[in-house]
This record gives structure tokens, sequence and C-alpha cells, in this order.
């Protein structure tokens, strides 16, 4: 691990100042051989730090689930096992919020009161939106300020309380399942499929900078797309290439891709 690998690693200036502050806040505790943790980060952020850090012993990217998108790198001393994540005092907190299932509230709802209410985006993990109730992971410094005073998102009246992370519902995703057939699993193929737009269309997208792949930007429309990856584009939503089975009589790709609604 070398801090001079900030400047090799970071893209923009605001990357730069992340990383900083990031290699920051982990050395302390590799020098103290005390917990420590980063904000939360996208998947890009993410990525960024394993080429900083590398595999360096006692890191673990947590969000408060298995299957969090936004996670935290956390550093563990020695004397402490990954089931310290889930802690009491785990740098991830659980906040639910209750709601009258009536007034249907979506992730954008609650991002936007969040962030109204003061709440920085790096101190925000994944929101999963159920039927009556949301789980959403936020920092231990924010959490006791939530608890207080976020009380509605847009008109929806708001009850909250702190669950312990072996309690988190994270409610199955509705998906619209797509069957069809590629020249190949080239990724403009694959949203063309996805969201049955023109592959021009798809290439569109992709060279503006809106596309991703298991959230790290791309921007080349001939990248090949493995089987499990999900792919994002903004304006348009969020796709699974689920499965690829094989060719057909006539050469091309047998795919089924999940596209969330």
């Amino acid at each position: 691990m070398d801090r001079s690998h900030i400047e090799k690693i970071a893209k923009t200036p605001e990357d730069r100042l992340l990383l900083a502050k990031i290699w920051d806040k982990l050395q302390a505790g590799f020098r103290k051989n005390v917990p420590a943790s980063s904000p939360f980060l996208s998947p890009r952020e993410l990525e960024l730090t394993r080429y900083l850090f590398g595999n360096a012993p006692g890191l673990y990217a947590f969000g408060g689930y298995p299957e969090a998108e936004r996670r935290m790198l956390v550093y563990l001393p020695e004397y402490l096992t990954e089931e310290a994540l889930y802690a009491e005092d785990s740098p991830v907190v659980c906040l639910r919020a209750t709601f009258y299932q009536g007034d249907n509230p979506n992730h954008r709802n609650f991002l936007g009161a969040l962030i109204g209410a003061g709440v920085a985006r790096e101190a925000l993990g994944d929101i999963c939106v159920g039927s009556s109730s949301c789980d959403f992971f936020v920092t231990e410094q924010i959490a006791p300020f939530l608890l207080q005073s976020f009380t509605g998102a847009g008109r929806t009246k708001l009850s909250l309380s702190r669950v312990p992370l072996d309690q988190v519902q994270i409610p199955e995703p509705e998906v619209q399942q797509i069957r069809d057939t590629l020249a190949s699993l080239r990724l403009d193929s694959v949203i063309s499929a996805g969201f049955r737009i023109g592959r021009s269309s798809a290439a569109q997208y992709i060279c503006a900078g809106k596309a991703a792949i298991n959230g790290l930007p791309c921007e080349k429309p001939d990248k090949a797309v493995e089987e499990g990856a999900k792919v994002s584009v903004r304006g348009l939503g969020k796709i699974l290439l689920k499965s690829v089975n094989g060719q057909t009589k006539k050469g091309r790709i047998s795919v089924v891709i999940h596209r969330y609604v």
C-alpha cells in the first residue's frame, strides 16, 4: 500500500479527495490497531479503493447485508472476526421507517427526503422500500439525529426505529422476465434486449456515459457482459443478465434478462 498511488488511481479531483480521506481514516486504524471505516461508497468508488489497498488483511466491504450495493470499507484488527460487522457497535446502522401502506412511497421519495433533511450521500447506504416499511442503512454518527427528526418522506408520515442487522427486511425486487436471443453478449445488445430499444439507441446511452455494469461506468458498446451481471442505464432503469443458455440452431445466444420494475 502506498499513498502516492492515489494520484495514479484517481480519475477526477473528487476521486483524489475521497481516496485521501479514506486512506487517512483507515491508516489511523492500522496504526492504532482499532476498527476504522470509510463512508458509504458506490461500486465504482469501492473499486478505486481496492486498487489503492489491494488485498490488505482485515479489510471488508460491508453495507449492512450481503447483497448491499453501497458499502463501507471497514478495517477489523486481528482480534475481531467478521461477526463484529453485525454487532451493536457496527459502523453501519439499519433504521426501519414504517408507514401507511396506501401512501406507497418509493426509493426516490426516501432519498430526496433524507438529502433534504441534510444527510450527506456518503452517510447513506442502500434504501430498501417494502409495502409498509423501509429499511435503510446509515452511518452510526447520523443515526441518532434521524431517529429524533426524520418523520416524513414527502407527504408520507414515518415512524422510525433502529433494527439489529440480523433482522433487516430486504424485499424481493419486482422483475419482468425477458427471453430473447442475441447475436453476442455485447453491452449494447444486452441493453437493447432488456429495455426494448434499438441497438443504436443503446449505444448512444453507453457512449454518453449513462451505462454501468455492476455499478462501474462503461462507455464501450462492445464490452462483454457476463452472466449474473447487473446493468443500469440512467433514465431507463436496471436489468440483470439472469442466465445465458447456449446457442440456438441459428447460432444466436439464448438469454434470460430480468428487468427491475
